[in-house]
């Protein structure tokens, strides 16, 4: 709502100076008019209370229809039993809607509003000369002043809730829109119903309450019930565009990403932690809190351990409404000291469980049972989703990389190689650089120690290359045993830096191998060296084949020819 808590502590301040000592004052002026029919009044305060538990959900927003009942107490029993009954009602109508700790200065705020409402119609009402129990099918003006304190009460109400959006809620549009027009309809639908009920009340007692209050009620239900439907129906819908979306992405990240991101959009989410199983651990891939995502890695879960372990072990979701329900479960379980209400559904492909899903909210009660089913169905979406993604991933990565070093490909290198020169041709690049580098004797490696042993090798140089390299460019597998590294915006002079790291973390670490020939050495270290050229565009080439050509011209004429185990770098000369 986005209240002070200064203008909180005001309202409440408000509510003790005005309402319990204006009450009283309301007593001594307009005292009840009881004689003795409690259980009438106690029939009239439950069936207030009825309808004050259901309220009318219509564009989202509770219509409170207590103004019928109202307007008959206010007849019957007098204003300070209207009054007392009011307040009672707004009572119950803020536990119905669940109202949050954080929002509950609305409570003396509405009865505070309420009070004043019921005040200055009823004053107006026997101002004007009105009286308790009229009898409004044979005194027309009797009728008359029943009507207008039913009209005066209607826009005095409307009056102090648009200054309380006003001054209180700081809402600068106009209130005057859908939900004026609604409270309009539903006060002219509702007070002919009050004028019916105490007509019959007159006429029938008790009776009028179960001839008029039955249908109504009912009326709230159903029109609730409908409500609630017509809700579920729009969260499916959402369910199904977000699985359609999901569907769309490519990229595990970019799946997850849009899963966690779109939860937080339909339902009040301050936690998010998405777990995978993998073997027999829960591990956490994901997790925002509070909308940042944590930067520490945390350990995995087992079965049974913690509201996620749980459910993983029982194949069931689960949610909670209070943090005293879920309190048992804290062990291993991440969740914050200020998570209440939790949701944790397991994610679900071919009947086997393949992760967790568990959402937080600080408030309590914020999540409901069919809320469960909604988020099942997208969990089922959300896995479908990955598993294309992780298909994708996979495919991509076996056309693009080498399945023995999981470098790039010769392939990928010459479309990143293309693509830097056409930066560079529109000035988006400054220079490229490229180092190639071939090991040396490789295949007397290949001889000595069998071609297993000479691939350990390559995957150890891949490693070491791809460590010194980085972020700052793209490492290839040339073929067989050369390998490439693309250095956009990378001066000849740290290109040939880089390049003679390279060859010294090469030649200064021998390598350990484990699969040779040799039955009898389970473990060998052999050292390796290897010869390296460097070119750079536009400097030394001016397209993507002449770099290639002069990078390799160096590498075999300045390094090989001139004894290896050396950086060459070209140069026309």
């Amino acid at each position: 709502m986005g209240v002070k808590p200064h203008v909180q502590t005001a309202i409440y301040l408000i509510w003790i100076m005005l309402v319990p000592a204006g009450m009283w004052f309301t007593y001594q002026t307009f005292p009840p008019h009881l004689s003795g029919n409690w259980h009438e009044l106690i029939a009239f305060l439950a069936l207030m209370a009825i309808v004050a538990s259901m309220p009318i959900i219509i564009n989202n927003v509770p219509i409170f229809l207590i103004q019928w009942v109202s307007f008959t107490v206010f007849l019957i029993f007098g204003l300070f039993v209207e009054i007392v009954f009011t307040q009672i009602a707004v009572l119950v109508l803020l536990l119905k809607l669940r109202v949050p700790k954080e929002q509950l200065f609305r409570l003396p705020l509405n009865m505070i509003m309420f009070f004043i409402v019921s005040v200055l119609s009823g004053t107006v009402y026997y101002l004007l000369g009105g009286q308790t129990t009229p009898q409004l099918t044979e005194d027309s003006e009797a009728f008359l002043l029943a009507i207008l304190y039913a009209v005066l009460n209607y826009f005095i109400n409307q009056v102090i809730v648009s200054f309380n959006l006003f001054f209180i809620y700081k809402r600068k549009n106009a209130y005057f829109g859908k939900d004026l027009l609604v409270e309009t309809l539903t006060t002219i639908i509702t007070i002919p119903v009050g004028v019916v009920l105490y007509i019959l009340y007159n006429e029938l007692r008790l009776l009028s309450l179960l001839f008029v209050g039955i249908p109504f009620v009912s009326l709230s239900v159903i029109f609730n019930l409908y409500y609630s439907s017509e809700k579920i129906n729009k969260y499916l819908q959402k369910a199904a565009e977000i699985g359609h979306q999901m569907a769309e992405r490519l990229q595990v990240d970019d799946v997850v990403t849009l899963f966690i991101q779109k939860l937080g959009g339909m339902l009040p989410v301050d936690y998010a932690y998405v777990f995978e199983v993998s073997g027999d651990e829960l591990k956490l891939t994901r997790y925002v809190e509070e909308g940042r995502v944590d930067p520490y890695n945390r350990p995995p879960l087992k079965k049974n351990e913690g509201i996620s372990g749980m459910v993983w072990d029982k194949q069931k979701a689960c949610f909670y409404s209070r943090k005293k329900e879920w309190q048992h479960h804290t062990s291993g379980g991440y969740l914050p000291q200020d998570a209440k209400s939790i949701l944790s559904v397991p994610i679900m492909r071919n009947k086997l469980v393949i992760g967790v899903l568990l959402l937080a909210s600080k408030q309590e009660r914020a999540y409901e049972k069919y809320q469960l089913t909604i988020v099942d169905i997208l969990c089922s979406y959300f896995a479908v989703a990955m598993e294309n993604a992780k298909h994708y991933e996979r495919t991509k990565m076996q056309s693009e990389r080498c399945s023995l070093t999981k470098l790039y490909n010769y392939r990928y290198f010459e479309n990143a190689l293309t693509k830097e020169f056409e930066l560079l041709k529109r000035f988006d690049r400054d220079v490229i650089s490229l180092i190639i580098l071939d090991i040396d004797h490789f295949k007397k490696i290949n001889d000595t120690y069998g071609h297993q042993s000479g691939n350990e090798i390559l995957i150890d140089i891949a490693g070491r290359i791809n460590k010194l390299v980085g972020s700052r460019g793209t490492v290839a597998r040339y073929g067989g045993e050369e390998f490439v590294v693309l250095l956009p915006d990378v001066s000849k002079e740290e290109a040939y830096q880089t390049a003679e790291l390279i060859r010294e973390s090469i030649a200064n670490w021998p390598f350990t191998l484990y699969q040779t020939i040799d039955q009898e050495q389970k473990k060998q270290q052999v050292k390796i060296t290897a010869s390296i050229g460097v070119a750079t565009a536009p400097e030394d080439a001016e397209d993507a084949l002449a770099l290639i050509r002069h990078a390799d011209r160096a590498l075999y004429v300045g390094a090989k020819r001139a004894g290896r185990n050396r950086v060459a770098e070209y140069s026309s000369c």
